[in-house]
């Protein structure tokens, strides 16, 4: 009995993906569902005391990372200081480069 509810829920999921894309099938630029979930990112801040957990390095790195480099991408509201996500993706890349 519960193969058969796992099977029911894989279908019903499939026909899901199979309508998506027979949907935008006649407009090959739309968005798919995992776009969507990732233009969402766009518009996200991290506020500078979380920004080492994005980078995926210590705190102190982190701050050294800020002092060194001015021209990283950063909004100041009210005293706090945010980094829009997709932007300091983007500096993080060049800068690797």
């Amino acid at each position: 009995m519960l193969g058969l509810i796992w099977i029911a829920i894989g279908i019903a999921v499939a026909g899901y993906f199979i309508g998506d894309g027979l949907k935008n099938f006649k407009n090959p630029n739309s968005k798919n569902f995992l776009d969507a979930l990732d233009e969402d990112d766009e518009l996200k801040l991290i506020k500078e005391s979380d920004v080492h957990h994005f980078i995926g390095i210590s705190k102190e790195d982190a701050k050294m990372l800020l002092q060194e480099y001015s021209d990283i991408p950063h909004i100041k509201l009210n005293g706090q200081v945010y980094f829009p996500k997709k932007q300091l993706r983007a500096w993080l890349l060049k800068l690797g480069d």
